[in-house]
Formats: structure tokens, C-alpha cells, sequence
């Protein structure tokens, strides 16, 4: 059972491969290296400059160049291995200053600088080994995202800017963690029995939530085409699920179905309630007090979900998301993106034209990056849905 309350007043997906570009910045990102080499140099040679202040201020009776072993570790945490050895070098340079700085001169202190030397020399070495290792995993992480990304991608096949009756815009923008890859999907199909959307978000992220939202999108597609209603649509999908998805994983997805001119069926299976944003800009929430269970817990549920029959206006623009997008926090505040009271002006109007409708996802997506600062804690799906003149 559904009700309508009143609300108060990043890159397009497309199909195919991750470009060498791309998978060069992944590479970047994941090794630090999409910095310049004097911000990363700046560490290693902050502690040059303080080794050599520490032994200037303390004077010509203490000795405290030997600390200048600190330098290649430091290093090898963000260079590369010849920015390593330059800066190692620097290093080096700065001890033999320091040296004859403390007069060193006697046979006790030019042993122990000797040992002083050695043990940088081998350090030196040894750090550039590390950091030589350090990039080749980065360099194995960035493959690894870079094809799980274009398989995400190759997954969810960018529609047309329209399908049947609807005009379609959409921005997704994967998470800017260490995960890169996540769940959420989407679909629009236009079948014998109408235009049929499918909006989800699987559980989790990696490699296995794409695995599931394979299992989920490829049962839509198939059942899109074979069943007459919704609730047999998602029978069959949770049937998928069920035999091809582990046990405890689940996704919670939305079905819309636009089949009698001005009106559209909802079928919600706990998944972020859809915005009807009217010609005027007034933003409706379409939601449902009793949702039913995502996708795969279908057998812990007793009875049928039920549909809903919406009105559909030509100018009326139907805002899809995930919660991605709802959940994503204030970049000073923390607090969570207001969609419902944000989307009204960004949308209005948008039914207009595909131009139109393009530029209001824009525009709530900007708003949405705005919110953030400029980065995304997870995956952000937005499907703004119009009807054709």
C-alpha cells in the first residue's frame, strides 16, 4: 500500500572498455602519483630540513646527521624509485654538510660517521626495492578496477534518450573509494506490455555486487518481454536470485511500468521511494508505508506485494535514484542530500524537451556534487524519466 506526501518547498555511463587513459588515472589515483612530485617529495624533504635545523640549533657538540636515516623510509612511501634515490641524494649531500659542519674530525666520529653513511647507503637501496614494489601492486590494482569497472559498465548498457513513450536522462558516478565499483543498476525496456524500468542497488560492492546486479538485470530483461504484469516480473527476478545469488545478499529495486497514456505502475521492493517532480516544480514522494523486502529475502515476506497506479502528466518528470544519491552526507555538516527539497526548481520544466530534461539531471547532479564537496562516498544513480510529446 502506497501514499503520496507533499515535500517541502559526475560521467555518462556508456558501454564498452575502460579507455588506457582512464586506467592510467586508476593507476594514479590508487599510488598517489596524480600529485606532483614535489608535493610528494615534500615529506622526505621536510625531514631533511628539520635533521639539519635539529643538529644547527643544537649546536657543534651533538651530532644528529645519522637521524638523516629516517629520510628513505619516508621517501618510499610516496616516490618513485629515481625520485627516491634524488632525494636519498639531497640527503646524503645535506650529512656531509652537517659533518663538516660538526667538525668532524677525530677517528671515534669519523667511524661512527662511516657507520652513519653505510647504514643510509643500504637503506637508500632498500627503500627504492620497496617503492618499486609498492607501484607494481598499484599498479595490479588499477587493472584489476579498471576491468571490474568496464564490466560494470559493459553491464549496464546506457539507453537511448527516449524508449517507447519516455524521454530519458541519467547520471551515474561510482564511489571515489578504494572500492570503486558497486551495485546499483538500471534498465529500460520497451516490451509488448509497455515501457518497463527496473531501478536497484545490490548489497555491497566489488566484484560480487556486480555479479548480482548481473543475475538481476539479465532475469528483468527476460522477464520484461514474457510477463503481463509487474508482480510476475519480479517473481521471476527473485526466483533468480534465489538460485544464482549467496544466500544473505539481497537488492532493493524499484519497477515502473508506463503503459496506459498518463499513468504509471510502481512496484516497490524496499528500495529509495521515487520523486514526482509537476510541471509547477512541487515535488511529490511516492512511498509506501508497508514497502515490501528487497530482492532475494522474498521468503521471509508472507502475501503478494501491490502495485500502484499514478497519474503521469506530460509535464510531469519522474525522479529515480539511489540511495546513493539521499544518503550522501554534507561535506562540512554531514548532514544527508535533501533531494525532495532540492529537486523541485532544478527540474522544473524539464519535461519540455530532451535538451531540457538532460540539462535538469545536470543540474541535480552539480547540486549533488555540491553538496558533497565534490566527491561521493558511494555509487550515485539518477534517472530523470519524461513522457515524449
Amino acid at each position: 500500500m502506497f501514499r503520496t506526501r507533499r515535500a517541502q518547498s559526475p560521467v555518462d555511463l556508456t558501454a564498452g572498455a575502460i579507455a588506457p587513459a582512464r586506467r592510467r588515472s586508476a593507476l594514479l589515483a590508487a599510488d598517489l602519483q596524480d600529485i606532483s612530485w614535489r608535493r610528494r617529495a615534500a615529506p622526505a624533504l621536510l625531514a631533511i630540513l628539520l635533521v639539519g635545523l635539529a643538529d644547527f640549533l643544537s649546536g657543534k657538540d651533538r651530532y644528529l646527521a645519522p637521524l638523516m636515516t629516517v629520510v628513505p623510509s619516508i621517501a618510499a612511501l610516496t616516490l618513485k624509485p629515481r625520485e627516491l634515490l634524488l632525494v636519498c641524494f639531497l640527503g646524503l649531500l645535506a650529512v656531509f654538510g652537517l659533518s663538516h659542519y660538526d667538525q668532524v674530525d677525530n677517528i671515534n666520529d669519523e667511524r661512527f660517521l662511516f657507520g652513519a653513511m653505510i647504514s643510509y647507503l643500504v637503506l637508500t637501496v632498500f627503500s627504492a626495492w620497496v617503492a618499486h614494489i609498492r607501484m607494481r601492486r598499484a599498479a595490479a590494482f588499477a587493472a584489476v578496477s579498471s576491468v571490474a569497472e568496464a564490466a560494470q559498465r559493459a553491464l549496464l548498457r546506457t539507453p537511448e534518450a527516449a524508449v517507447g513513450p519516455l524521454r530519458l536522462a541519467v547520471r551515474y558516478a561510482s564511489a571515489a573509494d578504494e572500492a570503486r565499483i558497486g551495485g546499483d543498476l538500471y534498465s529500460v525496456l520497451e516490451t509488448p506490455h509497455g515501457t518497463r524500468v527496473l531501478v536497484g542497488d545490490v548489497r555491497g560492492k566489488g566484484l560480487g555486487a556486480v555479479q548480482t546486479a548481473a543475475v538481476v538485470l539479465g532475469a528483468f530483461r527476460e522477464a520484461a518481454y514474457d510477463e503481463s504484469g509487474l508482480r510476475g516480473v519480479a517473481a521471476r527476478i527473485e526466483a533468480s536470485v534465489e538460485r544464482h545469488v549467496p544466500d544473505g545478499e539481497f537488492t532493493t529495486a524499484l519497477f515502473a511500468e508506463f503503459k496506459a497514456p498518463g499513468t504509471v505502475e510502481l512496484l516497490h521492493y524496499g528500495h529509495v521511494p521515487p520523486v514526482q517532480v509537476t510541471g509547477d516544480g512541487t515535488a511529490l514522494i511516492i512511498e509506501s508505508p508497508d514497502p515490501w523486502v528487497p530482492l532475494g529475502l522474498g521468503r521471509l515476506a508472507q502475501g503478494e506485494p501491490q502495485s500502484l497506479a499514478m497519474p503521469f502528466a506530460a509535464d510531469d518528470v519522474l525522479v529515480l535514484c539511489t540511495d546513493g544519491v539521499i544518503e550522501a552526507r554534507h561535506h562540512t555538516s554531514g548532514e544527508f542530500y535533501p533531494l525532495a527539497d532540492r529537486v523541485g526548481p532544478l527540474v522544473r520544466g524539464a519535461a519540455q524537451s530532451p535538451a531540457d530534461l538532460e540539462a535538469a539531471v545536470g543540474r541535480v547532479y552539480a547540486d549533488l556534487l555540491d553538496h558533497t564537496g565534490g566527491a561521493l562516498g558511494d555509487d550515485a544513480l539518477l534517472l530523470l524519466i519524461s513522457r515524449t510529446a
